[in-house]
């Protein structure tokens, strides 16, 4: 045992900690904004070939490998259900091209830099080098909610990484059938069109599965609570059945099956797409702490010299010629093909995959075979360090950097938030006024205030606005169910920390989806009686001698104070429920009554004149 305490011998402790350290490493990222699946890779190492806490393959065995793979599965799915076609209109020409010109520059450049650069067999390199056309969604994710980009990056990215992952997955399928057929009939062609089938049957597989669950949904032959529950059985099973059919063929099917569920109208895709991607992030957390503790001394000393190279190779040669080539001539700025041609972090597929065939090759008696699980491992770290690192400071650099999202968005167009957005505008905040009603914009135009014409429950609408440029967004239409709808709704994207709306008619906590506003919760209705009645917003600066307390003994009758505004235009709102801190440097925003006339002494009779 190593001295290790009898405690961790337990499986089910070795599972608790798994998660553990998993979430940890997410939230103490979130914290301190830096790559979640850095943190990921440096505790599984630790709880790993460091510490000896976790051995993945002592503790789960046979059953470490298919643990993989469904989770693979179902975080793929989860990428496909992000795949909506409108969002082509911003990139589908440059994804389209990194498809078909970008996947055999970098299967072939990646073939040489591994033959070459690292040393390994022509076979083994091609096998690798079809691997390496992945550019993990699963890390591309995270990395892209904490950058505001142009919309046509983003989206190239993310439909690259989550179309690109099966398609690496399937070279590598087909290089595999090549090089382990023995016998004088090895014919490429005949291997390359049963790969093909294979890929065509396991996307229709697929395609029939979306198909069939959002018809099941909109018949209601399924009940709600069964929904989701459903949908997991049925990747599971696709992805099994796809993969009796060719290996790793399943990573299409779930793929396809997740597009068509996103693309074809259904009550509950909402519900399902904010369910899996907590499942994916748990799954995410999961699999990267299991596959980085598989590390052990003995991999880790198989670790070249000459592999640095190679990894220098993948980071300033194969990913920047792949991508500037395949762009070449595009309608994409320079700056944004740059930009695009330095990041591709790799993560879970390809050292899932990687892993699988190491396996078969050694099997197969292929030399060098073993050394591709060290190398898969570099690669994602040094992927994951180099390109989730500079990221942010990259788009600065190039000036596509839209900035920290320290707007606001005012949810309804009346008296009450036209005159909160002077307010905000006033103290330097961005400031929009959404609304589905075009005369009730006009007013809200005249005071040169942003606005944005549509509902943005309407996913559509959604797509058209850039959601991370908002740092509070207020729900103040008069319908208090609306209000409730949108933070529900942007909840999970945005976090109920942004959401703020106004106070309900009745029951103005247990039905609220957000914060409710100022201290007493007043409702939309009472907010723009008092603007009617002369009520105003002002502005006060705190300071070493003018305090918090100076401030609240000096509040009018019936003022209030509605938010904080820190140092770097960060807005904190003061609700029902939070009463933001405020120091000295803050300013704080209030809603004062008018002020009563003041009260004048009547004026005394002149004196009577006196006889002479």
């Amino acid at each position: 045992m190593g001295g290790r305490p009898l405690l961790f011998d337990s499986l089910i402790v070795k599972l608790a900690l798994i998660g553990i350290l998993g979430i940890g490493a997410q939230w103490i990222a979130w914290r301190i904004n830096r790559p979640a699946i850095a943190l990921m890779l440096i505790a599984g190492i630790i709880a790993g070939p460091v510490t000896g806490l976790i051995d993945p393959q002592r503790d789960f065995g046979a059953l470490q490998q298919p643990i993989i793979k469904l989770a693979v599965a179902v975080i793929l799915f989860e990428g496909g259900l992000s795949l909506n076609f409108r969002e082509l209109r911003h990139a589908g020409g440059a994804v389209l091209r990194l498809v078909l010109v970008g996947v055999p520059i970098g299967w072939g450049l990646g073939t040489m830099a591994a033959h070459y650069a690292a040393g390994l067999p022509l076979g083994i390199s091609a096998l690798f080098g079809g691997i390496l056309v992945v550019t993990g969604p699963t890390v591309i994710g995270p990395m892209l909610r904490t950058l505001r980009v142009p919309n046509t990056v983003r989206d190239t990215l993310k439909w690259e990484g989550i179309v690109n992952d099966p398609i690496g997955a399937l070279l590598a399928v087909a290089i595999f059938a090549y090089i382990s057929y023995i016998g004088p009939d090895r014919d490429a062609v005949a291997i390359g069109f049963d790969v093909a089938a294979a890929t065509l049957a396991a996307g229709g597989l697929g395609a029939l599965l979306g198909f069939a669950m959002t018809s099941a949904f909109r018949r209601g032959y399924i009940p709600e609570y069964l929904k989701v529950p459903v949908v997991l059985v049925a990747v599971i099973a696709g992805f099994v059945a796809a993969d009796l059919i060719k290996h790793e063929t399943g990573l299409i099917t779930v793929t396809i099956m997740g597009v068509v569920m996103a693309n074809r109208p259904t009550q509950s895709t909402a519900a399902l797409k904010h369910f899996k991607e907590d499942l994916a992030v748990l799954l995410i957390s999961g699999v990267f702490i299991i596959l980085s503790a598989t590390l052990d001394w003995s991999v880790i000393e198989r670790f070249q010299a000459r592999f640095v190279i190679f990894l220098l190779l993948i980071l300033f040669v194969v990913r920047p010629v792949t991508v500037l080539v395949s762009l070449m001539f595009s309608a994409m700025p320079w700056r944004e093909r740059l930009f695009i041609a330095w990041i591709a972090p790799r993560g879970i597929v390809a050292i899932a995959v990687t892993g699988l065939f190491a396996l078969r090759l050694e099997d197969f008696g292929m030399r060098d075979a073993d050394t591709l699980v060290p190398l898969v491992f570099a690669v994602v770290i040094t992927t994951i360090f180099a390109h989730g690192f500079s990221a942010t400071w990259l788009a600065r650099w190039l000036g596509i950097d839209k900035g920290k999202g320290d707007g606001v968005l005012l949810v309804g167009a009346n008296s009450f938030t036209t005159a909160l957005g002077v307010a905000l505008r006033d103290l330097g905040l961005s400031v929009t006024v959404a609304d589905t009603a075009k005369f009730a914009l006009r007013a809200v135009r005249k005071k040169e205030l942003e606005v944005h014409h549509g509902d943005i429950l309407d996913e559509a609408m959604q797509d058209s606005i850039d959601m991370l440029q908002f740092q509070q967004v207020i729900a103040a239409t008069d319908s208090d169910s609306y209000n409730a709808l949108v933070c529900a709704d942007l909840g999970p994207e945005m976090g109920t920390d942004k959401l703020t709306q106004t106070g309900l008619d009745e029951v103005r906590l247990s039905r609220g989806r957000g914060h409710v506003l100022f201290n007493d919760g007043p409702t939309i209705d009472e907010l723009q009686t008092r603007v009617a009645a002369g009520w105003t917003f002002a502005k006060t600066k705190l300071s070493d001698v003018y305090g918090y307390e100076q401030y609240r003994e000096r509040l009018s009758d019936g003022g209030t104070p509605l938010g904080v505004l820190k140092p770097g235009n960060r807005l904190l709102l003061f609700s029902v429920t939070s009463r933001p801190t405020a120091e000295a440097g803050d300013t704080i925003l209030s809603f004062l009554p008018p002020e009563p006339p003041p009260v004048t002494a009547p004026k005394a009779a002149d004196p009577a004149p006196q006889p002479a």
